[in-house]
């Protein structure tokens, strides 16, 4: 049981999934989404890398590869590249709420070590 309140709690750590960040081809390596398709959508303003200085390498953090994901998933349904982004947005606020909660209904093992 404590296994499984660790791996929830590896889940809800909000500060891990900010240092999840990965490169453009790793991306799309995990996703199967084209490196240029991923470029697209960030020029058209779907998605935002960690990244946005000239000729830098784009780098993708946790939320938005879960959020190419979504659009992918969406797109694929036949929806435009636009309303498929607004309606990841709103899906994503409503999935960060619930987690939030969720988190804090969780007991913090850390403290007990």
């Amino acid at each position: 049981m404590n296994e499984d309140i660790y791996k929830l709690n590896s889940l809800l750590d909000f500060d891990l999934l900010k240092k999840l960040v990965v490169g453009i081809g790793e991306v799309s390596e995990i996703t199967g989404i084209p490196t240029d398709k991923i470029r697209y959508w960030e020029e058209k303003g779907a998605i935002q890398s960690e990244t946005n200085t000239e000729g830098s390498t784009r780098r993708y953090n946790y939320l938005n590869v879960k959020k190419m994901l979504l659009i992918q998933e969406m797109i694929d349904e036949g929806f435009t590249l636009d309303a498929a982004t607004k309606k990841v947005e709103k899906r994503m606020v409503t999935l960060n709420e619930a987690f939030r909660k969720l988190a804090d209904t969780v007991p913090d093992t850390k403290d007990k070590d």
